[in-house]
């Protein structure tokens, strides 16, 4: 594992940071320079940089870095359950196993007390366009996130939690943000209500704050079903697209979990109303059927329309949460993602099935 390589800025990504990560990969390659392309801050703080080096054309000149968020509200609410740890962890010890598009890593470390660093090549080092948080997704475009989603869930499908290499993703770090979740989800729904005005229906108003005062409740009928290994994260702003085929970024909410929560997640955030409704059946039989195919047993399509309907809550809250905490995404495309998941939950009364459940 590469040493020393932890940074709390972009102001520290020098030529001698740059060098440390290369000898890693190539010992004969001198780093000349590097150039910062893009800052964005949101929950976390993510550089883009150029860096010159003399080493083969397999080694990336383009890299992105993640770093704790400089933004303070999003950095306290990401610090304590160690997101950007989690994500570094997942990428040094789990995305060689994975049957999903993914960024190559170059480095990654972490040190409790001294934060985490995450290098990864950029996608756009060999062509593939990162997507935006409020982009709509095309039906083809959904169909293929679909299918890889469903490779993926079939592929760590009841065999998560019996394999020690897994078991530290229900660590207390995990569950230590689990119960943060809860210990705010009143002031947050509340405020996130606030925010939105009007986006957000009267008749809902009710419900969100019942299910945020009963959230551990919830939390535990959402996760009754099978378990497989899940992103949590599936907006716009979380793929990328090279020759026309979807990957994955942001691993930060890496965990177990139903594997519909995430084609639930992705289809409330992804894809326009329009073409959600219009859509919506045939991308949940598909990645039922190639579950199926895949070898998972138990699963039809009408109990998974049931756990897809109360998984729509999440995306919901997780959208609310976003606004009232501030600085963790574009405004305008969080609004966006805002009016998605509230047509979703209203489409199919996602609030009356979890209630009902619990």
């Amino acid at each position: 594992m590469t040493q020393n390589i932890l940074v709390q800025s972009p102001g520290d990504l020098t030529v001698a940071w740059a060098q440390r990560i290369v000898d890693n990969q190539s010992a004969d390659t001198t780093v000349s320079g590097i150039e910062i392309v893009s800052i964005d801050i949101g929950t976390t703080t993510r550089v883009r940089v150029i860096v010159e080096h003399d080493g083969p054309e397999t080694l990336p000149r383009r890299w992105f870095v993640k770093l704790p968020s400089m933004a303070w509200r999003a950095r306290w609410m990401t610090a304590l359950p160690r997101l950007l740890h989690t994500e570094v962890r997942f990428y040094n010890e789990i995305t060689g196993h994975i049957p999903i598009n993914r960024p190559a890593i170059l480095a990654a470390q972490s040190k409790f007390g001294w934060g985490s660093t995450l290098v990864l090549s950029d996608v756009t080092e060999f062509g593939a366009s990162p997507g935006n948080s409020g982009d709509a997704l095309t039906a083809t475009q959904a169909a293929l996130i679909v299918e890889q989603l469903a490779y993926f869930h079939a592929h760590f499908w009841n065999r998560i939690k019996t394999s020690p290499s897994y078991q530290w993703l229900d660590n207390p770090v995990r569950r230590l943000e689990d119960v943060l979740g809860t210990a705010f989800a009143v002031p947050l729904m509340k405020r996130g209500l606030r925010r939105a005005g009007s986006l957000i229906p009267a008749h809902l108003h009710a419900p969100a704050i019942h299910y945020a005062r009963h959230r551990r409740k919830a939390m535990r009928f959402l996760s009754e079903g099978s378990q497989t290994l899940v992103h949590h994260d599936c907006h716009p702003g979380n793929l990328f697209w090279h020759k026309s085929q979807p990957g994955f970024l942001d691993w930060q909410l890496v965990r177990t979990g139903e594997g519909i929560s995430d084609v639930a997640y992705f289809m409330a955030t992804a894809l326009n109303t329009g073409t959600r409704r219009l859509h919506e059946a045939n991308l949940l039989s598909s990645y039922i059927r190639i579950l199926m195919d895949n070898g998972v047993e138990g699963v039809d399509l009408a109990s998974q329309l049931h756990r897809y309907r109360a998984h729509l809550i999440y995306p919901f809250e997780a959208m609310l949460v976003t606004l009232a905490i501030g600085d963790m995404m574009d405004l305008e495309s969080n609004l966006e993602l805002i009016r998605r998941a509230v047509a979703a939950v209203e489409d199919l009364d996602a609030f009356a099935v979890l209630q009902n459940g619990c």
